[in-house]
């Protein structure tokens, strides 16, 4: 394993415990060089997902693509990284619990959505804006007064 601040390739695993999720080994190394300390994780490899897209291409799940969104839509919100990375971590263990070897990236974009939904509300919305390309103002309005009904009823 390369460390991440110095690129050599000598480190040690200094502790090893299941992760939170306990589907992964989290793996607390040192590296010989440099003396830093990181963490990785392990987990079983799966058979690959494919994302069929909104044009009907298809291509292999990237669970960056996920982060990205997220971080976007959590950009100067009250959401920590912790808080994020439970969130891509949860996401991501839906979607392989679908056991399919394709998803329309639109219903991976509807469980991103309804994670967001329960997390922060103007997160939500800025992710909807992108997903759902909001074209003008009026789209951006019905969608707050569909999310603001749903938490009404909610009550």
């Amino acid at each position: 394993m390369k460390c991440p601040f110095c690129n050599k390739e000598n480190t040690k695993v200094i502790d090893s415990r299941p992760a939170e999720d306990n589907n992964s080994i989290r793996r607390r190394r040192q590296c010989d060089a440099c003396g830093k300390r990181f963490t990785t994780y392990e987990k079983v490899e799966s058979i690959p997902l494919i994302v069929i897209k909104k044009d009907n291409n298809r291509e292999p799940y990237d669970r960056q693509k996920i982060e990205k969104g997220i971080l976007r839509s959590c950009h100067k919100r009250p959401v920590s990284a912790e808080q994020m990375t439970t969130l891509v971590d949860e996401i991501e263990t839906q979607i392989f619990n679908m056991e399919a070897k394709e998803i329309p990236s639109s219903a991976i974009g509807e469980i991103v959505m309804n994670k967001l939904k329960d997390v922060d509300e103007v997160a939500y919305v800025r992710f909807a804006s992108v997903y759902r390309e909001f074209k003008d103002a009026n789209t951006f309005i019905n969608e707050i007064k569909v999310f603001l009904d749903g938490t009404n009823t909610k009550s």
